[in-house]
């Protein structure tokens, strides 16, 4: 097999790279561990940032993160038994997606 690009993994910035590439005419292959079917049903992703939620999206393949993801607007930090809580929405207008 001869291709352009080889990918490795198919998370989200694999195969966001693949499809790139492909809207461009750019030949890849995505090389992967598990089969198709893991793959297709798994969550890829523990985190996401909004720039990549915001480019899923744009790109036209973020169904199922609007359907099934969960947005953050911050993160909690413990430290000596107390909580603190980060609010990135206030702070920056931006969110985190698990």
């Amino acid at each position: 097999m001869r291709t352009q690009v080889g990918i490795v993994g198919a998370g989200p910035a694999g195969l966001t790279l693949a499809l790139l590439l492909q809207r461009e005419g750019i030949e890849s292959v995505i090389l992967e561990t598990r089969t198709r079917e893991h793959v297709e049903k798994r969550i890829r992703a523990g985190l996401l940032e909004q720039n990549t939620v915001d480019l899923m999206h744009d790109l036209g393949v973020g169904e199922r993160l609007a359907r099934e993801g969960l947005q953050h607007t911050g993160v909690f930090l413990r430290h000596r038994g107390r909580t603190h809580h980060v609010d990135m929405a206030e702070l920056t207008g931006r969110r985190i997606t698990i």
